[in-house]
């Protein structure tokens, strides 16, 4: 199974998913690699992301799955240099991993604030709830959820104007976006809520906390 690990960062994170999709087909295109695609009169690329990205969200760590004709493979190098800024390739790989085996994501929330920073405790104390309900879609609609079985670790730390939250999530069956976790601190712990928060995420993982490629 062929793999691409890239980043997606800077401006690049306001590209939404099918733009991204688009500009990962063009790239191999342009690096003159053939996709493979489905028969019919409307083909399609064997591409796919593991885990979409939201839009606004940074990534060092993204996955994608794809599938050629012929036997020219492609090189980081290759699609680095018809890709554009912000959009990066780190490796090109074969995985014999499933899809489903990647269960977990780690990502790292920076809370920015205009005037007093939050003692971490506070927000460590809230993550320790055995419950924490926030608005959260399904494939019904917006639904009242308990996201906190979906939350596996964390550990927060100051830092100038902001504290780090870094966390372990639920990817699939069900997935937990970390951005709630700052909708968490605006619901339980309004004092603490922060004017401005960025997510990035770090690292897939499988059931055992691992890094899953």
């Amino acid at each position: 199974m062929h793999r691409i690990r890239f980043e997606k960062t800077g401006r690049a994170v306001w590209m939404s998913h099918l733009d991204l999709m688009r500009l990962m087909q063009r790239a191999f295109r342009r690096a003159g690699v053939v996709l493979h695609h489905s028969q019919g009169f409307t083909p399609h690329a064997y591409v796919s992301m593991l885990l979409p990205l939201s839009v606004g969200m940074e990534s060092v760590c993204e996955l994608m799955e794809y599938e050629l004709d012929g036997e020219l493979a492609v090189t980081p190098a290759a699609l680095n240099a018809v890709l554009p800024e912000g959009v990066r390739v780190l490796e090109v790989y074969e995985s014999t991993r499933k899809a489903r085996e990647l269960r977990r994501l780690r990502a790292l929330l920076t809370l920015e604030y205009d005037g007093a920073v939050p003692e971490p405790a506070a927000i460590t104390t809230l993550l320790e709830r055995p419950e924490l309900v926030v608005e959260k879609r399904t494939k019904r609609g917006m639904a009242e959820t308990d996201i906190r079985p979906m939350l596996h670790a964390y550990h927060v730390e100051a830092a100038p104007g902001a504290l780090l939250l870094t966390c372990e999530v639920s990817a699939q069956e069900p997935s937990l976006n970390p951005m709630l976790l700052a909708a968490a601190i605006e619901r339980y712990l309004p004092e603490a809520k922060p004017d401005f928060v960025r997510c990035r995420r770090l690292e897939m993982l499988d059931e055992q906390g691992e890094v899953f490629r």
